[in-house]
């Protein structure tokens, strides 16, 4: 079983910049490919951001690339994602979730284990 917790959201204007993190406890990161999706009020979820096990290959939608990193420490068991340049269009609850495969994926669907989110708000 893996348990996903997530941290680091908060109240921030546009043009701010905010770290998530997502930390695991009961299995290694490891050999898990891991993602970052956010749903805003009334919205479906959506896939932001996705790093591979591994050689750690990283996917981003669209929407956030340029703007959005992320990255993972395996010995800390540990994903992040840093997010520059903040816009109101970013604001929702933001997850971590986490397959037993190597690559990643963007559908809700493909991802096993899921944090309870953390709340990432930005004023224009």
């Amino acid at each position: 079983q893996v348990q996903l917790v997530e941290s680091g959201g908060g109240l921030v204007q546009a043009g701010d910049s905010l770290r998530l993190s997502c930390a695991t406890s009961g299995r290694t990161f490891s050999f898990y490919a891991v993602g970052w999706f956010r749903q805003a009020p009334g919205k479906e979820r959506e896939f932001v951001a996705g790093i591979s096990w591994g050689e750690g290959r990283t996917s981003y939608a669209d929407s956030v690339k340029g703007r959005f990193t992320i990255s993972r420490d395996n010995a800390k068991n540990t994903v992040f994602l840093q997010m520059n340049s903040l816009k109101p269009e970013d604001t929702g609850v933001y997850y971590c979730a986490a397959r037993p495969f190597s690559d990643v994926r963007v559908g809700v669907r493909e991802y096993n284990y899921w944090g309870q989110g953390t709340q990432v708000t930005v004023s224009s």
